[in-house]
């Protein structure tokens, strides 16, 4: 089974708000929305999430915004990095 596809970032990589690494810690805890992890599972989320964290590495950081599409399910997936006190939450467009 195919993972679904991160689609490019809408900003450029190199924009000074493309500085998200995606990576947990004790203050930004790293979460899912019950309806993400019904339509994509658990390893799918993680799966992805392991995709971000490469291309975070890789360009220095991403929007806070990444965006997975599969062509078989009804909504794409959405992580979304919050600033200070937040989370890294995987969801679904209609949870948020």
């Amino acid at each position: 089974m195919p993972l679904p596809k991160l689609k490019p970032q809408e900003i450029p990589l190199d924009h000074r708000d493309s500085n998200n690494m995606f990576q947990p810690s004790p203050e930004k805890p790293f979460v899912a929305t019950r309806a993400a992890v019904e339509m994509y599972t658990h390893e799918v989320i993680v799966l992805c999430w392991g995709v971000l964290r490469t291309e975070a590495d890789k360009h220095g950081g991403l929007d806070y915004l990444q965006v997975f599409e599969d062509d078989a399910k009804p909504e794409a997936l959405w992580f979304i990095e919050d600033g200070e006190g937040g989370a890294i939450t995987a969801l679904l467009p209609s949870d948020y």
